[in-house]
C-alpha cells in the first residue's frame, strides 16, 4: 500500500483526534464537529491531485448528468437501499457512455445527501481514499465517483444481493443455511483481517450486516469505509477519537474512552457473528427487556454445550453441525471479550473459521435441542 494517504489523514480527521465522546451514529443526535481551517478537496482535480500523491488506484470521475443517464434520472424504482448518508442506486453504464474508460457494468451508485456539510464531505471523501486506494476480494470494488457543486455520490460495483441485514434479518427470504452464514463471516473476517495487516493498517469501525454486501453467490464484501480511520503506528497502542460507529456493535472501551484499535473491530465481529448464529439483531426493542441486547443475552449462555443450542436459529430447524455451532459459539465468546488484549486477532479469527468452511449435509434426523429456561 505504499505510503498511502499519511499526508492527508492528520488534515482530514484533525477535528476527530480529541478523546471527547459523542454519541454512535444512527442512533442519538449529536454535535456536528467544529469545522477546521484546513480545506478539504472539492473538486476533482483537486480530489485526483490527492489520489495521485498517494499512488491509488483509477477510478472514473463522472458527471452528475451521466448518473442522471446510468440511474433513469434516478428512478424511484432503481432505488436499492438507503441510510444517513442518502439513497443508493442500481444503475447500467453503457458502452457509449465512457467509451474506452470503463466497460459495460451494472452498478449501484450511492448518493450522499445534498446539504454537503462537512462531516457529510469528509466521511465520503474518506470512502474515495481508502476504497482508491485498497483492493481485495472481500472489499467492495469502488469504480468512481461525482465531485460536483454540492453533488457527492460513489459508484461502486453492484452486489446483486445486497446487504447481509437484509437477507438475515427478511422476513419474506428463505433463512439462510447454517454453510451460507459461515461463508459470509469467513469473508468478512478476511476483508478485516486485510484491513488490520496493511502496510498502513486500517481500522473499520463501523462492521455490522448493513455494511456486509453479498454477490450473487453469497461472497461477502465489505462496504462503507466513512468512518474507516488510519490505525496505531509506532509505539503507539490506539488511536484517540470521536465516538463514531453504532450502538450495538461497537466495543465497550471504545465507548468508554474513545481509544480505537483493532480489537475494536473484533468486538464487532463478535456481534454480526453472534447475529448469524442466533438470527437475531444485536438490538431489538421488540424483544423482552432482558433480550433486547443481544450480546447481555448470550454471552452467559456461549460457553455452555448443552444451552448453546437453544439460543442457534430456530428457522435453521436444526439442520446445521453441533460441533460448528460449538466452535463458532466459543468463537464469538472469545471476540467479545470485554478485555479488548483479550480478543483474537483477525488473522487467528479466519484461521478459526476456514475448518468451518465445509458443506453441511442435512441429517435425516433432525438435530433434538433440549429448551432450557432462564433458571435452569
Amino acid at each position: 500500500m505504499g505510503n498511502c494517504w499519511c499526508g492527508w489523514e492528520p488534515s482530514i480527521y484533525r477535528v476527530c483526534s480529541n478523546t471527547k465522546s459523542e454519541s454512535p451514529k444512527d442512533e442519538t443526535p449529536s454535535e456536528k464537529p467544529k469545522r477546521v481551517d484546513s480545506k478539504l478537496p472539492s473538486n476533482p482535480e483537486e480530489v485526483e491531485d490527492l489520489r495521485r500523491s498517494i499512488a491509488a488506484n483509477p477510478l472514473t470521475v463522472f458527471s452528475f448528468e451521466e448518473l442522471k443517464t446510468i440511474t433513469d434520472n434516478f428512478r424511484q424504482d432503481y432505488m436499492i437501499g438507503g441510510g444517513g448518508f442518502g439513497n443508493v442506486y442500481k444503475g447500467y453504464v453503457s458502452e457509449d457512455l465512457k467509451q474506452g474508460l470503463i466497460q459495460p457494468i451494472t452498478v449501484a451508485v450511492k448518493v450522499h445527501d445534498g446539504d454537503n456539510s462537512y462531516q457529510g464531505h469528509r466521511e465520503w471523501l474518506a470512502e474515495v481514499i481508502f476504497l482508491g486506494q485498497l483492493s481485495h476480494p472481500n472489499l467492495v470494488k469502488l469504480i468512481g465517483y461525482c465531485c460536483e457543486n454540492e453533488h457527492r455520490v460513489l459508484i461502486y460495483e453492484y452486489m446483486a444481493r445486497g446487504s447481509v441485514e437484509n437477507n438475515l434479518f427478511s422476513r419474506v427470504l428463505l433463512p439462510l443455511p447454517w454453510s451460507t452464514r459461515m461463508k459470509i463471516a469467513f469473508g468478512a473476517a478476511k476483508g478485516l483481517a486485510f484491513l488490520h495487516e496493511a502496510e498502513k493498517p486500517v481500522i473499520y469501525r463501523d462492521f455490522k450486516t448493513s455494511n456486509i454486501l453479498l454477490d450473487q453467490d453469497y461472497n461477502a464484501k465489505l462496504s462503507d469505509f466513512g468512518l474507516a480511520k488510519d490505525g496505531p503506528v509506532g509505539d503507539k497502542s490506539h488511536v484517540s477519537t470521536r465516538i463514531m460507529g453504532t450502538y450495538g456493535y461497537a466495543a465497550p472501551e471504545y465507548i468508554m474512552t474513545g481509544h480505537l484499535t483493532p480489537r475494536s473491530d473484533v468486538y464487532s465481529f463478535g456481534v454480526v457473528l453472534l447475529e448469524l448464529l442466533t438470527g437475531r439483531k444485536s438490538l431489538d426493542k421488540s424483544r423482552p427487556a432482558r433480550e433486547q441486547n443481544l450480546t447481555e443475552w448470550a454471552i452467559p449462555l456461549l460457553k455452555e454445550k448443552k444451552k448453546v443450542l437453544n439460543i442457534v436459529d430456530s428457522r435453521l430447524q436444526g439442520e446445521y453441525p453441533i460441533k460448528g455451532v460449538h466452535k463458532a459459539a466459543m468463537l464469538a465468546y472469545h471476540c467479545l471479550n470485554r478485555n479488548p488484549k483479550a480478543r483474537p486477532l483477525m488473522r487467528d479469527i479466519v484461521d478459526s473459521l476456514e475448518p468451518l468452511q465445509v458443506p453441511f449435509d442435512v441429517p435425516t434426523e433432525k438435530s433434538i435441542v433440549t429448551v432450557y429456561s432462564d433458571k435452569s
